[in-house]
């Protein structure tokens, strides 16, 4: 590689860890996914510094095309993600689902009681207890 193209991908990767960081600074970004994205930060300016280093990494695995080893790996990385992002929908959904269960029946039952409040608030009150509207205090 040339120094030209390692000094610009030095650059682009160091750009991509500067807005994880901003990201994670601003606390946009969740902490459950921060020490994940700021990893893969660092490790994109290692590679980039030091490209060398995937020689013998693609040696070890066969690999004649160094650059391959890379994309394979960073295949592999986003299916692990694609599948983790999958699972969380799914929860998610389930959950929302359920929430929304539960808001259904908690409106489905909020006419009812607000009737038997009402009934319990007028038998409360006979022809002797003071009204709402009087400044008296009344007896619970």
């Amino acid at each position: 590689m040339s120094i030209r193209a390692q000094i610009l991908l030095v650059l682009i990767t160091s750009g991509t860890l500067w807005f994880i960081l901003s990201l994670v600074r601003r606390r946009t970004l969740r902490s459950k996914y921060a020490l994940l994205w700021v990893a893969v930060g660092f490790l994109l300016v290692a590679f980039a510094i030091v490209p060398g280093v995937l020689v013998p990494i693609s040696e070890a695995a066969g690999i004649e095309y160094e650059p391959a080893t890379f994309f394979l790996a960073a295949i592999a990385f986003l299916f692990v993600i694609v599948v983790h992002f999958s699972w969380e929908l799914s929860r998610l959904e389930d959950r929302t689902r359920s929430l929304a269960e539960e808001v259904a029946l908690l409106r489905a039952a909020l006419p009812a009681a607000r009737a038997d409040v009402e009934a319990s608030e007028s038998s409360a009150s006979g022809p002797d207890a003071a009204s709402p509207k009087d400044d008296a205090p009344r007896e619970v």
